[in-house]
C-alpha cells in the first residue's frame, strides 16, 4: 500500500512466536511504527509450558500444545534466525525452556518486546470502508475492553499448532473410553496401567507413543506410512495400519484385527484457523488450504495482509524469517509486487502443479522435497538474501532422525563450520 503521507508505515503483527518476533524485527528494521498483540501473558507462542488445557483465565482456548520434558527435534544449529543464532551449548538437541529463553533474547535485543501488548486477544479483523487500512479491534483481556486499532499493514503470525485436527471415525461417538489429542498431552503420569491407541506417526505421534510406553501397559501406534518407522521402541509397543472404525471397547484396523484400548490419543495435526478474520478479508480456508495467497503468504485480494509461516515440513524458524524479509521488502516500498493478475497467475501455475504430482488440497502448503524450490524463488523474487546452503543441508540430514532412531537420534551433536559445510562431534 503506498503512504499518502510522510508518517512511518505502522503495521499489526498477530501473535509474538517464532513467526511474529522475526515479522516485528524486519518491520521496526524497515522504520514501521509495529504493535503486536500477543493473547498469552509472555512471548514465545508454542514454546510456551502450560499446564492448563481448554480454556485460559480469560475464557480463551489455551494456544500452546507443549508438554513437560521436551526437547526440540531438529538441531539448534538451524532452529535460530538466519543472522541471530541460538546461543552455544552442549548439546544440539535442545530443552525447550531454552528456545523460550532465545526467543526472549531476540526479542530484547531487536526492542521487540517494549512493541507486544500481552493478554491481548484480537476479535476482528477487516479492511476499512476506502480499503486503504485494516481496522483492528482487540479484547484487552486483565481490563476487560474492547479497543479499536487501524492499521496500514498486517502480518498474521498466530501458528498452526493451536486447533487439533480430528478424524471423523466411525463410531467415535460410541467409543466409551477416553478421546484426547496430542495438544492436550502435558505429560504421561495419568497414563499408568491404561492400553493406549496413538494415531498418527508423526513427530508427536511418535515422542508420545515412546513417553506415554514408560508409564502404559501397552501402546499400539496406528499410522498409514509406506515404510514402517526404524525405531525400536520397547516391547509394550506395537504397530498396526490406520483405523477403520471405532467400537465401544476399541479400534477396527484395516487388516481386520480389533484390540481394545482405555485411552485413544490423536496426534493428526493441526487445522489453520484465523477466527479474526472477517469474510470480506478475501481470504478463504478449504481443507486447510489457505487461499489466495501470493508465495504462499501475501494475501492477493489485499496485498497489504501477509501470513508468516504457514507452510510445513521446513526449517520453520530460518523460513519464518525470509518470508517476513519478503513481505516487508514490499510492504516499505523498497520493491513492487506484480499486479494482481500477474499473482494470481504464479499461484495458480504452482497449485496446478502441486495437483498434478498427487498432492491434495490439504497438502497445499507442505514443502518437504521442494522447500529448497520454495526459499529461492522467495529470495529470487524479493531480493533478498536466501538461506545458507549448510542450514538446507543438514535440515535434510535431520528431518527424519525421530523416525529412523527416536531413543537416539537427540545424542547427536552438530557445529556450522561456515555458510556450506557443518561437521558432527561424536
Amino acid at each position: 500500500m503506498v503512504q499518502t503521507d510522510n508518517k512511518s508505515p505502522t503495521y499489526c503483527v498477530i501473535g509474538a512466536g517464532t513467526a511474529g518476533l522475526c515479522a516485528a524485527r524486519h518491520a521496526l528494521q524497515a522504520g514501521g511504527r509495529v504493535t503486536i498483540f500477543e493473547m498469552a501473558n509472555q512471548l514465545g507462542g508454542t514454546w510456551v509450558f502450560n499446564e492448563e488445557v481448554g480454556k485460559n483465565e480469560y475464557g480463551i482456548d489455551v494456544h500452546s500444545s507443549m508438554y513437560k520434558g521436551l526437547r526440540t527435534n531438529l538441531p539448534k544449529e538451524i532452529m535460530g534466525y538466519p543472522d541471530f543464532p541460538i546461543p552455544e551449548q552442549e548439546s544440539s538437541y535442545i530443552p525447550a525452556e531454552d528456545m523460550l529463553k532465545f526467543f526472549k533474547l531476540f526479542s530484547d535485543s531487536f526492542g521487540i518486546t517494549e512493541n507486544i501488548k500481552f493478554s491481548h486477544y484480537v476479535i476482528r479483523v477487516k479492511p476499512t470502508k476506502d480499503e486503504k487500512q485494516w481496522e483492528v479491534i482487540v479484547r484487552d483481556c486483565p481490563n476487560d475492553r474492547l479497543d479499536t486499532y487501524y492499521f496500514d499493514f498486517v502480518l498474521i503470525c498466530n501458528g498452526h499448532y493451536h486447533t487439533p485436527k480430528l478424524p471423523n471415525y466411525p463410531g467415535s461417538n460410541v467409543y466409551k473410553g477416553k478421546q484426547m489429542h496430542s495438544h492436550e498431552y502435558r505429560c504421561n503420569d495419568p497414563f499408568v496401567g491404561e492400553s493406549v491407541l496413538v494415531i498418527g506417526a508423526g513427530p508427536s505421534g511418535m515422542d508420545l507413543a515412546y513417553e506415554i510406553s514408560k508409564k502404559a501397559e501397552r501402546v499400539t501406534l496406528s499410522h498409514h506410512l509406506k515404510d514402517k518407522p526404524k525405531t525400536v521402541f520397547s516391547e509394550n509397543v506395537t504397530s498396526k495400519p490406520d483405523v477403520v472404525r471405532l467400537t465401544e471397547t476399541g479400534a477396527v484396523f484395516e487388516d481386520g484385527t480389533t484390540q481394545d484400548f482405555s485411552v485413544i490419543c490423536y496426534s493428526t495435526g493441526y487445522k489453520y484457523t484465523f477466527p479474526f478474520l472477517s469474510c470480506d478479508c478475501g481470504i478463504l480456508v478449504e481443507d486447510n488450504y489457505v487461499q489466495k495467497l501470493y508465495k504462499h503468504c501475501i494475501n492477493i485480494r489485499y496485498p497489504s495482509m501477509a501470513f508468516i509461516g504457514l507452510p510445513y515440513y521446513v526449517c520453520a524458524a530460518q523460513m519464518m524469517d525470509l518470508q517476513a524479509r519478503f513481505c516487508i521488502k514490499f510492504f516499505s516500498g523498497e520493491k513492487q509486487l506484480p499486479p494482481r493478475e500477474e499473482m494470481e497467475d504464479d499461484t495458480n501455475a504452482e497449485m496446478e502443479e502441486r495437483w498434478r504430482r498427487g498432492l491434495k488440497k490439504r497438502q497445499a502448503h507442505m514443502m518437504g522435497p521442494q522447500e529448497d524450490r520454495y526459499y529461492d524463488d522467495l529470495a529470487k523474487t524479493a531480493g533478498v538474501e536466501p538461506i545458507k546452503p549448510v542450514v538446507k543441508k543438514l535440515h535434510k540430514l535431520c528431518a527424519f532422525r525421530f523416525s529412523e532412531d527416536l531413543v537416539n537420534f537427540r545424542k547427536d551433536k552438530f557445529r556450522i563450520v561456515d555458510d556450506e559445510t557443518y561437521v558432527k562431534i561424536d
